[in-house]
């Protein structure tokens, strides 16, 4: 079980988050949509406790926590949260000084200490999965935007994780360079791995979620499947912004 639920969040005393009540379906992918400072990356940045909700509760798997003001949680509950997640940030964060294998095996030897051999066979089946074991022995500034993200993919899928986590992972690139992106995650998807993003890729939306989720203001609007948010919303508000956002990109809608 994933869920989040009465999250609460606030950054000095501006307020992001708002009673936030969120369940992750195992096995599906739920997409998180809205305007810029809507809260969507802070949510899911909460999910794997980068940012400490100020109330409400987080259960993942067996763990569960509840966070309210100025106790902040052990550092043995954040970890116990971090084994069961995966991370894909927005500009890749790859070292560029570890070659492409290195990278993938960085956290598997450093932080699981797996021994290398192990931690290197299991990197370089990672890299077969999103088509880039060829690039195995290459340093990060030589590949294109597009296969670094999907290096950082496979690094985040090398310790198995409950809950894959993506903020924004195809806004750093040019839209042939983000479907490399969207095809691995689909498949991903399509293997059945649990996702969580945050994105506003509707070409992504559309094709690798189950649900989308509208937030506005620190608040969940409204929620359903991409057809229905984006071809049926019900709030005035999700309707403004989806068609905000077709009018922007109605041929990577269709595709």
């Amino acid at each position: 079980m994933i869920a989040l639920s009465a999250i609460e969040k606030s950054f000095g005393a501006n307020p992001v988050l708002r009673a936030i009540d969120l369940d992750i379906p195992e096995g599906q992918v739920t997409a998180l949509i809205g305007p810029s400072g809507s809260g969507k990356s802070t949510l899911l940045r909460c999910a794997n406790l980068l940012e400490v909700p100020q109330a409400g509760t987080l259960t993942l798997g067996e763990t569960h926590l509840a966070f309210r003001p100025g106790h902040p949680p052990a550092r043995r509950d954040v970890l116990a949260v971090r084994r069961q997640t995966g991370m894909v940030f927005q500009n890749f964060q790859l070292f560029p000084h570890r070659t492409v294998v290195e990278n993938v095996m960085e956290g598997l030897v450093t932080v699981a200490k797996w021994p290398p051999a192990k931690a290197r066979t299991r990197a370089l089946d990672l890299l077969e999965r999103v088509g880039l074991a060829h690039k195995a022995a290459d340093w990060p500034a030589s590949l294109s935007g597009g296969q670094q993200q999907r290096v950082a993919i496979a690094r985040a899928l090398a310790p198995s994780p409950r809950l894959l986590l993506c903020d924004e992972p195809t806004s750093a690139l040019d839209p042939e360079l983000a479907a490399e992106v969207v095809d691995v995650l689909a498949g991903l998807a399509g293997e059945g791995m649990t996702m969580l993003m945050a994105t506003h890729d509707l070409r992504l939306a559309r094709r690798v979620a189950d649900t989308v989720v509208f937030l506005e203001a620190g608040t969940i609007v409204e929620r359903g499947s991409p057809a229905d948010l984006f071809g049926r919303p019900e709030d005035p508000r999700t309707r403004r912004f989806t068609r905000t956002l077709l009018g922007e990109g109605e041929d990577a809608v269709r595709a």
